[in-house]
């Protein structure tokens, strides 16, 4: 009987797709232009030329994205079909987007530490298909350091640093982005590294919990007036990162590093394949990855884990529903072109059913297996309520105005901030 009902039930799913299929011939994707999201859009394209469904893409700058995608869901427009979705805003769209649960292949998504993949709505379904893992690790120039001599703590980051700046090897040191939405890469992984974060209880993702604990912000707290201190001493006392970078985004930071005027930096992974571009990269070929350096008060090796994920917007028909759901169901199941995708872009794909066997034939899937999927010492990169992006914002502008104010005052400025940001959170 049961499997009777099942045969039903996949006959009944093959017709309803038959028939979006039959009455639409096209699917507007809505998304910013990127390595990872250009390689998954190539599965999309390589299905509809199977089905005969034409995939339009329809590129968005990063620094709108937000703003324009919000305002197509809230107007109840039919503009896109599937849209990228991102933890920095994974709950701000939720009421928005149709659930995804019953997509095929989405039980191989990674879910460490969550019931869900941190995309959830009211009723506790999911409304997003992930387009791969997003987390960065530490780049390195491996024809100036060797792997013993990776720097193991932010002290030893200077120190290498300095070293290579008076042997007129590099310009600067190291170089991350700073800015708004670009935290991560200086802001983010040096905080975590020094045993801190930007709500308490550190590394808590919780929103039960934080709550409980009153959305209270660590900016007053040491471990932050440390880590702001840090980075004042980098770029105005050893000068081993840019002047300006307090206002850097990823690309300004990756393009100092591609032009090979800095021996570190962190990104994400799906970086490797254009720093290793030998069309784009001057340092392509000499670059390898480490985990990150760890500040005074922490010990142990830590990573953080996301994904970029891929959402069906709520307000589009039923057919264009169907045939949007077995377009990710189909990239879900692509071996060969995740396969691809991990090989120009260096991020792990969405199925997790076939990364053992990408990092048997891959040193640097290894590498991220061993570091970071593998780690039970990791923290999710954003927090999942609907005010994390104005949460994200106060802590930012705080610490940009620390860092490049008068050191004296980056305590002063940090504990006057700090109240807005447990505002933001409320």
């Amino acid at each position: 009987m049961a499997r009777r009902s099942l045969a039903v039930l996949a006959t009944a799913g093959l017709f309803a797709a038959g028939s979006a299929q039959a009455q639409v011939k096209e699917l507007r994707i809505g998304y910013q232009p990127s390595p990872i999201q250009d390689a998954s859009i190539a599965m999309f394209e390589t299905w509809g030329a199977k089905k005969g469904i034409k995939i339009v893409k329809v590129p968005n700058s990063y620094g709108v994205y937000v703003e324009k995608m919000t305002a197509s869901l809230t107007s109840n427009s039919d503009q896109y079909d599937v849209i990228w979705h991102n933890d920095d805003w994974g709950q701000l769209w939720a009421h928005l987007l149709e659930p995804t649960d019953g997509i095929p292949g989405l039980e191989f998504a990674e879910k460490w530490g969550m019931d869900k993949i941190v995309f959830g709505n009211a009723q506790g379904q999911n409304t997003v298909v992930p387009m791969g893992q997003t987390f960065s690790v530490f780049f390195y120039r491996s024809d100036l350091v060797k792997p013993e001599e990776v720097p193991r703590t932010l002290a030893e980051v200077i120190a290498k640093s300095k070293e290579l700046q008076a042997a007129n090897k590099v310009k600067f040191g190291y170089v991350g982005g700073m800015s708004m939405n670009n935290s991560w890469f200086s802001w983010f992984w040096s905080m975590w590294g020094n045993n801190c974060d930007v709500l308490m209880p550190y590394y808590e993702r919780d929103n039960a919990k934080l709550k409980a604990a009153g959305w209270k912000s660590s900016l007053d707290q040491p471990c932050m007036k440390e880590t702001v201190e840090y980075w004042w001493d980098a770029i105005n006392t050893h000068k081993i990162s840019p002047r300006g970078m307090p206002a850097y985004d990823r690309n300004e930071a990756n393009a100092v590093f591609m032009a090979g005027d800095a021996a570190f930096t962190v990104a994400d992974t799906l970086w490797w394949g254009t720093f290793n571009d030998t069309a784009k990269s001057k340092v392509a070929g000499k670059v390898a990855a480490a985990r990150f350096p760890l500040g005074p008060n922490r010990q142990k090796s830590f990573a953080w884990d996301d994904i970029w994920g891929w959402a069906i917007p709520k307000s589009i028909s039923a057919e264009r529903k169907a045939l949007a759901k077995e377009m990710l169901a189909a990239m879900m199941a692509d071996e060969e072109g995740q396969l691809k995708m991990f090989k120009a872009t260096g991020a792990p794909p969405p199925n997790t059913a076939f990364w053992p066997k990408i990092a048997a034939q891959d040193p640097f899937m290894k590498l991220l297996k061993e570091a970071v999927l593998d780690s039970p010492d990791k923290v999710r990169g954003a927090y999942y309520f609907p005010q994390w992006p104005a949460v994200h914002k106060a802590f930012n502008d705080a610490v940009t105005k620390a860092v490049t104010g008068k050191r004296e005052d980056i305590g002063k400025v940090l504990a006057e901030n700090a109240p807005l940001v447990s505002k933001a959170a409320q």
